[in-house]
């Protein structure tokens, strides 16, 4: 058997959207804005949970670290994609590579451990209501928070060590960051238990998460049936919301992207979904939450008045 020759690779070259170098400027400004947008609302959100006291509520707290980690999250990736498009293309170190795709798998994990606590939190205030301030102590929330930063930490240091023990034959990227299924097809030689590894850490986090929020969703759902008025069902459906949405939108588009067969999908399809989960899904968590939310609204109003009359 002749033997692959495998090149040593100490560099990555990011390509995606240069085959298309006219749409670049404008990709640029569509992307620096919907950036801009996410920053605002997310640190927005952030603020006005700490400075109002009504928001003080373990809802709005797991909200408030949620925000925090999107701001953190679409950081990691978009001014490197803003990078790309400006230049046409960027080079990236292995090292930077491969710190880009711990931080990209670690804000990642602890968004899905979040909102698996928020749908946590959501079940025990509609199906425990009287034991609600004994079960979401401030001690618990803060216990809660650790073990999804410390367990996305976990997660992502053994991906990250996993996939980047690999033997790549290559360097150009088709993407716009440093991403799991892109690095995948650069791999040469035996790859098997690497894969299995990755994947077996990926199982703790996108499919666990899943069961948690619909299993709560599911002992919500049936508590909401009970609820005699539709007035009153309604009412505490709309709790639920704007969680729901999110979550919907969220793991919708890390399925697609990560839960499927790769073969027969273009980059270009995977792309668009990944500057979707990236950019677009930490801009709307902030307007969803806001929009649907009569406490933030009115939470809003009482500060911009506030600043008027300053």
């Amino acid at each position: 058997m002749a033997e692959k020759n495998v090149t040593l690779v100490s560099e990555f070259l990011l390509i995606a959207f240069t085959d298309c170098p006219e749409w670049g400027l404008p990709l640029f400004l569509l992307f620096l804005s919907i950036y801009v947008i996410s920053l605002l609302g997310n640190a927005g959100m952030v603020l006005l949970i700490r400075v109002d006291g009504r928001l003080h509520t373990p809802m709005y707290f797991l909200l408030g670290h949620l925000s925090f980690v999107d701001i953190c999250y679409s950081s990691t990736i978009v001014p490197q994609m803003l990078a790309v498009l400006l230049q046409r293309g960027a080079a990236l170190s292995y090292t930077c590579c491969a710190a880009q795709f711990f931080l990209f798998t670690f804000f990642g994990s602890i968004d899905c451990y979040l909102l698996a606590l928020m749908a946590y939190d959501r079940y025990v205030a509609v199906c425990r209501p009287l034991l609600y301030v004994t079960i979401m102590t401030e001690k618990a929330r803060w216990g809660f928070v650790a073990g999804a930063y410390g367990a996305g930490f976990f997660s992502a240091f053994v991906r990250t060590v996993t996939a980047f023990s690999l033997s790549f034959c290559g360097n150009k990227i088709d993407f716009i960051f440093c991403d799991l299924p892109p690095l995948l097809k650069l791999t040469c030689g035996d790859s098997y238990t690497q894969e299995v590894v990755i994947v077996v850490f990926a199982i703790f986090v996108i499919p666990a998460c899943m069961v948690a929020i619909l299993v709560s969703y599911l002992f919500i759902v049936v508590a909401i049936m009970r609820i005699p008025s539709a007035g009153g069902r309604a009412k505490t459906f709309s709790t639920c919301a704007s969680h729901l949405m999110t979550v919907s939108l969220f793991f919708g588009t890390l399925i697609f992207m990560y839960l499927r067969d790769n073969s027969g999908h273009s980059s270009q399809e995977d792309r668009v979904v990944s500057v979707f989960y990236t950019t677009v899904i930490p801009m709307l968590n902030p307007l969803i939450y806001s929009m649907r939310n009569k406490e933030v609204k009115e939470s809003l109003r009482k500060v911009l008045e506030r600043a008027e009359l300053y």
